[in-house]
């Protein structure tokens, strides 16, 4: 049984499926704000390379606790800040999927970096998910999206808490909030498979995902 982490309620399996839902209402695109440097050279890298192929593409840069949705040809759709892992680190507790929510300590509440091909699945309860890590119980969700009323209280303010440190909250999975959610991710990822490319915090992204320290403009003359 695989739970997601930060989900309404743990998602079986066998419960994995695309969700049926009404075309939503897409909100306007807040652009303004920068990708970070590392951001950038994420984003540069994935055109360089076509890593994304024909696919919608998203940048977690969670040293800004920040979220940047790409079109396939790299436009920016929309950004977002996002609520993210507790604990600082870049890779998930061996089993973490497996084991009961009670059970995972704080240390334990990391967003993973890496590559992922994210899909769209449910929880129990119904609602809709975008999964990034199934095995390691990692999905994107609304806010909301909580057991309890303790839980979901203060998340919706957090979202746009200034403090970065103030939206790292999570169990491990990354929470936006619902009309970004409705407005794009939904659009995004409901009918096709996307990629996420989640930034590390604890090493470069050249130990994470292979990026030469190099410039976007000179990797056409390195043949990359």
């Amino acid at each position: 049984m695989v739970l997601a982490l930060c989900s309404v309620q743990p998602a079986l399996a066998a419960a994995l499926k695309p969700p049926t839902v009404a075309s939503p209402r897409v909100h306007p695109a807040p652009l303004d704000i920068a990708l970070s440097i590392e951001a950038q050279r994420a984003k540069d890298w994935v055109l360089a390379t076509m890593d994304n192929g024909t696919l919608s593409f998203m940048i977690v840069d969670k040293i800004e606790s920040r979220l940047f949705l790409f079109n396939a040809d790299g436009t920016l759709v929309a950004t977002t800040p996002v609520l993210l892992g507790l604990a600082r680190g870049d890779d998930s507790p061996p089993e973490i999927g497996t084991r009961k929510l009670s059970a995972i300590t704080p240390a334990e509440r990391i967003t993973p970096a890496g590559r992922f091909v994210v899909e769209a699945g449910k929880d129990l309860a119904g609602r809709d998910i975008l999964w990034i890590d199934y095995d390691a119980a990692i999905a994107l969700h609304r806010a909301s999206d909580r057991s309890s009323n303790s839980g979901r209280k203060n998340r919706a303010s957090l979202l746009s808490n200034p403090v970065v440190a103030a939206r790292r909250i999570s169990l491990g999975c990354i929470n936006v909030s619902t009309a970004f959610y409705d407005g794009f991710i939904q659009p995004a990822f409901r009918r096709k498979k996307g990629v996420a490319y989640i930034l590390p915090e604890t090493r470069s992204l050249n130990a994470q995902f292979n990026i030469p320290e190099i410039k976007a403009a000179e990797w056409t003359a390195a043949g990359i």
